[in-house]
């Protein structure tokens, strides 16, 4: 893998920035599960906590997508950073106070939900105003890969400083997302767009466009669709604790094999990148993801269990990487942050959703029964996308990045109409 992309300042800037936050977040998600179910012991309430998160997001980032376009995206992102952090001391807050109900902890995550759906339109376009167009494949790959070494990292750490209290993980968390907020301040991005216009018009142009290219509606909705039935997230502390029977160090290790499987898959995709077959590798890589749901969820082994999750992670990576080179590659950089956060409502329902779907069945079918059927449910919706989009079921390779459109002349009004607009 070429690490030449790093010699942009900017963009290794922001790089060690996003790991550090991902590293936060993910050690913050361990605690928040590990703590709420040993409260109430009601796996509702670990649906919860994705729903927390979920509706502040959904109502905000499409308006956060205009956000990303009007305004400097750095900003944007360092305010996020900064919301995240204040998240992070509440929480440290509320269990030095000596917590005895979760609905305090839904609050601080919904304030984290927040920040998400300013922070996800903002970082996906950002990227391109980081480094040059020839290098956005390099910089994505190598993004990719550090992502995924701090979701790794993430839930492992989190697990073992848990053993020394709750405490102990928000402390930390909240250093980390300040530190990331200091290195984002020298950042400077070579965003060149005009600012959005306002209106609901506007907030709503990355729909408009997303609904115009099938090859991109297709992709982030079979994403959408694979990984809210079949995302078993939200139940894995039912499944450390009363199917594979290990304690919080276990659960660390659970979170981090779906990334252990990305984080391999995208080394392998720098070196040997998808350039032909397109569609078929996104459609093979959700049919992975939806075999080894089903295995994870009859599996009663830790290595099994294990190895499941990091198969799901394979298949989920290749998904991720087609859909994420396919919205920026096609997008102009003047509607890139609308899109992007069209993009992120799918990313955060097929996540935050699907974690309430999963905790929600989960309390109906049983917890073995629910891991199994959504399983079986992606299976199902890889087949009928197969159909819906032939376009994107024969598409072969990637589309040239698009070209940024001129900036529109500005109208001259007519000399006589000039008193009248000064009024």
């Amino acid at each position: 893998m070429s690490l030449s992309v790093l010699r942009h300042r900017d963009f290794s800037l922001y790089l060690a920035a996003r790991v550090l936050s991902t590293l936060a977040a993910q050690m913050m998600n361990v605690a928040v599960g590990w703590q709420v179910y040993a409260l109430t012991g009601s796996v509702t309430d670990l649906g919860l906590i994705g729903l927390a998160q979920f509706a502040p997001f959904l109502l905000l980032v499409l308006s956060a997508g205009q956000v990303a376009d009007r305004y400097d995206r750095r900003v944007v992102v360092n305010l996020c950073f900064g919301l995240q952090t204040a998240v992070a001391l509440l929480l440290l807050a509320f269990t030095r106070s000596g917590l005895a109900v979760v609905w305090p902890v839904f609050a601080a995550l919904a304030l984290a939900g927040c920040a998400r759906a300013f922070m996800m339109p903002a970082s996906q376009a950002i990227v391109m105003n980081l480094v040059p167009v020839e290098r956005f494949g390099q910089a994505t790959a190598l993004s990719s890969s550090s992502f995924h070494v701090a979701v790794i990292a993430g839930p492992v750490l989190g697990g073992l400083l848990y053993l020394a209290g709750p405490q102990v993980v928000y402390a930390l968390v909240a250093v980390l997302f300040a530190a990331a907020g200091l290195l984002m301040l020298p950042v400077r991005t070579r965003q060149t767009t005009q600012r959005a216009p306002t209106g609901g018009r506007s907030i709503l142009e990355g729909f408009r466009f997303v609904r115009s290219r099938p090859v991109v509606l297709g992709a982030i909705s079979l994403d959408l669709f694979a990984v809210l039935f079949g995302g078993a997230v939200a139940l894995l502390p039912v499944y450390a604790r009363d199917v594979l029977h290990v304690g919080p160090t276990g659960l660390g290790l659970l979170r981090t094999a779906p990334a252990l499987g990305a984080a391999c898959t995208s080394i392998v995709l720098a070196f040997r990148p998808i350039t032909r077959h397109v569609g078929r590798w996104m459609f093979g890589g959700v049919a992975l993801f939806g075999v080894a749901t089903v295995v994870f969820g009859l599996s009663t082994h830790l290595a099994l269990s294990v190895a499941a999750l990091a198969l799901t992670g394979v298949g989920d990576m290749v998904s991720v990487y087609i859909r994420h080179l396919l919205v920026q590659l096609e997008t102009p950089d003047a509607i890139r942050g609308r899109v992007s956060s069209v993009n992120a409502v799918f990313i955060g329902a097929s996540n935050e959703l699907g974690e309430f779907e999963s905790g929600l069945t989960a309390g109906w079918f049983g917890l073995v029964p629910s891991v199994v059927l959504g399983g079986l449910a992606t299976l199902g919706v890889a087949i009928a996308w197969m159909a819906l989009f032939p376009v994107l079921r024969r598409m072969n390779g990637f589309p040239a990045p698009a070209a940024v459109p001129p900036p529109a002349p500005t109208p001259v009004a007519a000399p006589a109409a000039l008193p009248q607009a000064a009024k």
